[in-house]
């Protein structure tokens, strides 16, 4: 462990999660990056290809990051357990989302994980970036303001500029922890409360004809920025219940044709 992470265990709380890797070659760079700034945790969504030589190779030496990397087939699988996922991505397409820099998003990270919480900074692939329905599992983008002559990042690149500003803010002094003693909801608690509310919508015929999946983008942006504790989850997931219950009800009362 780094004298960095020893002296700050909230910085344990966060890792760095690569979608979609096409080369092997920046696994390796990425874990070398988060590596030189005093971080460990990496996790892979569905590489290209992976373990491979060329991720050790370009590692230098980060090979323990490489090794304790964790593997996913979903994001939604590897930041279950996160109540702050950050997405870094050039441009927002279809997906609106507050939009931090990155100075900003590592005073975002590091009052999270004071809070005991599990972040999560999430990078798309090389080519494509983070698809929508990726984006759309994140609580803030993140843009790293590039010349827009020329804004080609490379992978690793951009994993390095997020992790060096997290060790700035760190060094500069990591907010005090504030003991709220309802945890925020995790992703994997909120994608199930997303679920319930998309069934209770369409048991009472909400959207009369018009595009679920617009209301559903806006009413998902509402709720990831109001970012609800558990106990409030519980309280607006019995809200729902009921409210399917009294249509359930409603229904059986109706007359038959």
């Amino acid at each position: 462990m780094t004298e960095l992470a020893k002296s700050d265990p909230g910085l344990q709380r966060v890792r760095f999660v690569l979608c979609n890797t096409s080369h092997p070659g920046n696994i390796g760079s990425a874990a070398r990056a988060i590596r030189t700034m005093g971080f460990r945790r990496l996790s892979l969504v569905a590489p290209a290809q992976f373990p491979h030589i060329d991720a050790h190779v370009l590692a230098a030496g980060a090979d323990d990051v490489l090794e304790a990397a964790g593997q996913f087939d979903t994001l939604q699988g590897a930041i279950a357990d996160c109540s702050l996922v950050l997405g870094a991505t050039a441009r927002q397409r279809g997906v609106a989302l507050p939009e931090y820099s990155p100075r900003e998003s590592a005073t975002r990270v590091l009052e999270a994980a004071a809070e005991g919480r599990e972040v999560a900074v999430v990078f798309g692939n090389e080519r494509s970036g983070l698809s929508n329905d990726e984006i759309k599992l994140c609580h803030a983008a993140v843009h790293i303001p590039a010349d827009p002559s020329y804004s080609s990042l490379n992978l690793s690149q951009a994993v390095q500029v997020l992790a060096y500003e997290l060790r700035m803010a760190t060094l500069a002094g990591t907010p005090s922890r504030t003991g709220n003693s309802d945890p925020p909801a995790t992703t994997a608690e909120l994608e199930g409360f997303f679920d319930h509310l998309a069934t209770a919508l369409r048991e009472i015929d909400f959207h009369k004809g018009r595009s679920e999946r617009t209301i559903m983008q806006r009413l998902r942006r509402l709720f990831l920025r109001a970012s609800p504790d558990q106990r409030e989850l519980r309280v607006l997931r019995g809200i729902l219940a009921d409210v399917q219950r009294m249509a359930r009800l409603a229904s059986d009362k109706r007359p038959a044709e």
